[in-house]
C-alpha cells in the first residue's frame, strides 16, 4: 500500500477509458488495483455493455504526475482489464483555452449589417469621438477589464513569464464571467521593467473599464499600482494585494464573531511583508486593528531597520508599536493572530502553543501552508488557508469579481478603501449567524449571491466615497 503526506486531489485526476471481461470480479479487481496503487476512484462515467465485455469511463484521483503514471501502469497491469486510452482532466480542460469572444446581436442580413459595421458604425464613432463618455454606453468598455499580468509572480511558480501566466490569467477572466458578469480578458506583456507595464497599460485603457493587475512582483507591484493609479481614470485593482486583503479581513471579522474577540485588542502577526501582506495590514488597521507586526525573511519589520524598500518602510512606521525585532517564533509570544502570505511550514506547533488563549491562525501560502490543518489539531479557535480541501477556504474570488462588478456599475474612478471594506464587510455578512461556527467562516466560494452582494456594497460606498460618475447607484 503505498504512503502518501498528500490525499489524492482533482487537480491531478486522470480520466481512463477501459474494457473489462463482462464477468464477475474484474470490476473488484480494477478498484483493488487503484486502491493498492493509492488512487482514489473519483466517478464512473459511462457504462456499456456489450456482450462479453464492458466498458467504463473512470476518473482517478491522483497526488502527482508521477502516481498518475503510477495508477496508468496499476491499471494496464490488471487481469482482465485492457486500457485503451487515458488523459489528464487539468491538461484537456485546459486545451483551446478556457474563454471565448461571443457577439451580442445578429448579422444575418443586409439590414444588420450596415448597423453593427459600415456605414451605420460611423454615426457611433462621431458621437464617442464629440463625446468620449459615450463609450461607457456603447462599447464594450462599460463591462470589461483587462487583467494584466508580466508572469513575474505567478501562484507559487515564480518567475514564468508572461506565456506561462496565461492559463492563470484565462481562469481569472473565467471567474470573472462566472461570478459577476464582468468580461474580462487576459493581457500578458512581454516587458522587463515595471516602466514598460505602465507605458502599456495607459495605451491599452481606452479599450477597458478597469484594470486588474495580478501575479506582478513586488516591489514593481506597488510601482505598477501607483502609476497607474495617477495616470488613468478607471478603477485600478491589484488582486494579489487587495484581494487578498478583502477576503482577509472578511475571514478575521468572522473569527472574532466565533471567538468573542475584539479587533482593536488584537495582536497580529503577519507572515509575509510583500504585497498581499502590507495590504492586509493597511487594510487591518483601516478596521480599527490592535497591534500589527509583520515578518519577512530576515525577520520582524520595524522603524529603523536597513534595506526597507518604500512600501516595507511605511508597513514598518505605521505597525510595530513595541518595535519587536527577531524571528517568527520570537514574535510570536503572546499573538491572538496569525496570518501567514509567505511559505509552506515555517510555522510550528510550538509557536502556536505560543500564542495568546483561543488563537487564529490563517495559513494562506498556496499550495502548501504555513501549516498543516493537521498538524494543529484542536490547538486554535479557528483555523484558515487557501486551499479547497481545508475548512474555511480564504480565497479572492470571493471579492475581486463583485469588486469590479460594483465599480463598474457605479462607473468609478477609482477603487477607494472605504470600497474595499464595504466588500470586506458583504462578504463577512454572507455568513449568517445559524451557520457561522470554528469550521465555518467563510460563504461558499459556489454562492453567487456573495458577488452580488459585495457588489451592491462596493457601489454604494463608491458614491458615498464620491468616486462614482452617476448620482445613484440603482
Amino acid at each position: 500500500m503505498r504512503r502518501m503526506s498528500n490525499p489524492p486531489a482533482t487537480q491531478f485526476s486522470i480520466s481512463l477509458k477501459v474494457t473489462l471481461q463482462n464477468v464477475p470480479g474484474v470490476l473488484g479487481r480494477l478498484a483493488a488495483s487503484i486502491g493498492e496503487a493509492g488512487g482514489n476512484i473519483y466517478a464512473v462515467d459511462s457504462f456499456v455493455a456489450k456482450g462479453s465485455v464492458v466498458e467504463r469511463e473512470i476518473v482517478v484521483n491522483c497526488i502527482s504526475v508521477d502516481h498518475q503514471l503510477e495508477i496508468v501502469d496499476a491499471v494496464r497491469s490488471t487481469e482482465g482489464i485492457e486500457l485503451h486510452d487515458w488523459h489528464d482532466r487539468t491538461f484537456r480542460m485546459h486545451e483551446g483555452g478556457k474563454i471565448e469572444v461571443l457577439s451580442l446581436c445578429p448579422v444575418g442580413d443586409q439590414d444588420d449589417l450596415s448597423m453593427a459595421y459600415t456605414p451605420g458604425v460611423a454615426r457611433v464613432c462621431n458621437a464617442i469621438a464629440a463625446d468620449e463618455t459615450l463609450a461607457d454606453q456603447y462599447t464594450i468598455r462599460r463591462n470589461t477589464v483587462a487583467i494584466v499580468s508580466d508572469g513575474t509572480a505567478v501562484l507559487g511558480l515564480g518567475d514564468i513569464g508572461p506565456k506561462g501566466a496565461m492559463p492563470v490569467m484565462e481562469g481569472k477572466a473565467l471567474l470573472f464571467k462566472e461570478f459577476a458578469g464582468v468580461d474580462a480578458f487576459p493581457i500578458c506583456l512581454d516587458v522587463s521593467s515595471p516602466e514598460e507595464i505602465i507605458e502599456t497599460v495607459i495605451r491599452l485603457a481606452p479599450t477597458f473599464g478597469g484594470i486588474n493587475l495580478e501575479d506582478i512582483a513586488a516591489p514593481g507591484a506597488f510601482q505598477v499600482e501607483e502609476a497607474l493609479k495617477e495616470a488613468l481614470d478607471i478603477p485600478i485593482f491589484h488582486d494579489d494585494q487587495h484581494g487578498t486583503a478583502v477576503v482577509t479581513l472578511a475571514a478575521l471579522e468572522n473569527a472574532l464573531r466565533v471567538t468573542g474577540k475584539r479587533m482593536q485588542d488584537l495582536s497580529i502577526v503577519i507572515s509575509g511583508v510583500g504585497a498581499a501582506g502590507v495590504a492586509i495590514g493597511k487594510i487591518l488597521l483601516g478596521a480599527g486593528a490592535g497591534k500589527i507586526v509583520g515578518v519577512d525573511s530576515k525577520g520582524a519589520v520595524y522603524d529603523g531597520r536597513e534595506g526597507l524598500n518604500t512600501w516595507k518602510q511605511w508597513f514598518a512606521e505605521n505597525t510595530n508599536p513595541d518595535g519587536l525585532q527577531g524571528s517568527l517564533s520570537d514574535v510570536m509570544h503572546g499573538a491572538d493572530v496569525f496570518i501567514g502570505v509567505s511559505a509552506p511550514d515555517i510555522l510550528t506547533v510550538d509557536d502556536i502553543d505560543n500564542m495568546a488563549a483561543d488563537p487564529i491562525v490563517f495559513a494562506m501560502a498556496n499550495p502548501d501552508p504555513e501549516i498543516k490543518p493537521e498538524l494543529v489539531g484542536d490547538r486554535v479557535a479557528v483555523m484558515g488557508t487557501g486551499r479547497s480541501d481545508y475548512p474555511n477556504q480564504i480565497n479572492n474570488v470571493l471579492a475581486f469579481p463583485g469588486i469590479f462588478r460594483g465599480a463598474l456599475d457605479a462607473h468609478a474612478s477609482d477603487i477607494t478603501e472605504g470600497m474595499k471594506l464595504a466588500a470586506a464587510k458583504a462578504i463577512a455578512e454572507s455568513v449568517s449567524d445559524d451557520v457561522l461556527t470554528a469550521e465555518n467562516i467563510m460563504p461558499s466560494v459556489f454562492d453567487r449571491s456573495v458577488s452580488m452582494a459585495v457588489a451592491e456594497a462596493v457601489a454604494v460606498a463608491a458614491v458615498a466615497d464620491g468616486v462614482s460618475r452617476i448620482r445613484s447607484t440603482r
